[in-house]
């Protein structure tokens, strides 16, 4: 589904500055697109990690899609958001 060049990075409880940083690095390695994605409770933090990335690397990165759906997760369904951005070289 998504390319080799893709990396998903699912959005918890960690500090937003933690996923920031995870963000940074998976691009830094060579990563061309990262999928922020949240479930359930995590969906705002998701968008909240997108918008501290790109406070912190401005014009280098584009927001491509937004994906919202819902998805059973150990047998319950659960909300969503998939954020795809893109680093623009």
């Amino acid at each position: 589904m998504y390319s080799p060049t893709t990396k998903i990075i699912d959005i918890g409880k960690r500090p937003i500055d933690d996923y920031v940083f995870e963000a940074i690095i998976s691009f830094q390695e060579g990563v061309d697109n990262i999928i922020l994605k949240g479930r359930g409770d995590f969906i705002s933090r998701a968008i909240d990690v997108y918008w501290a990335l790109k406070d912190r690397l401005g014009n280098s990165i584009e927001l491509v899609d937004i994906e919202i759906g819902s998805e059973r997760v150990r047998g319950r369904m659960r909300s969503y958001i998939a954020l795809k951005i893109r680093r623009k070289y």
